[in-house]
């Protein structure tokens, strides 16, 4: 790694610990009863977490995202992948070529249909991202288990229809 990545690297990874210092984006603190900041927080965080993944990963958002669906969802074509990802074909054929030169996918043809590709993770980098995101898995599963059964009626209800929103108002 050069100095110069050293210094950009060193530089987003004091943004990434600033950013979780600060209770909001222009660190001000969270009161007892404001929830939307709290919501707004567990975007930042996620995005702050992707950007980790990202970097821990050397891919770039695309690729984190086509891994995330691979991981979750297993083995794809091409052309599933990209409406999934909501990218073009095109895109995605950019995308899948970083990934198999960085070691993250594979590219094999259908076992049913010889015509078509399907992709799949590479076993090395699924078990890197596994080891990566598991201490956010467990730590949600702690919080979770900490609950009693009425907290996490009330925690679903509101998430559920959280969720309401979101899809209310994404086309």
């Amino acid at each position: 790694m050069s100095d110069v990545d050293s210094r950009t690297g060193d530089r987003a990874e004091q943004e990434h610990r600033d950013d979780r210092k600060r209770a909001r984006r222009d660190g001000r603190a969270l009161p007892d009863d404001d929830l939307r900041s709290r919501v707004q927080q567990i975007a930042v965080r996620q995005e702050s977490f992707e950007r980790y993944l990202t970097r821990e990963l050397a891919v770039d958002v695309h690729g984190l995202r086509a891994m995330d669906h691979l991981l979750t969802s297993g083995p794809t074509t091409p052309t599933r992948l990209a409406e999934r990802l909501g990218i073009s074909t095109a895109a995605l054929s950019l995308v899948t070529q970083r990934l198999e030169a960085a070691g993250h996918v594979t590219k094999a043809r259908h076992p049913q249909d010889g015509r078509k590709i399907v992709v799949t993770p590479a076993s090395a980098s699924a078990a890197r991202a596994e080891e990566l995101v598991a201490p956010l898995i467990e730590g949600v599963g702690r919080l979770i288990a900490d609950m009693s059964v009425d907290e996490q009626r009330v925690v679903q209800s509101f998430l559920d229809r959280l969720l309401g929103v979101y899809d209310d108002v994404t086309p």
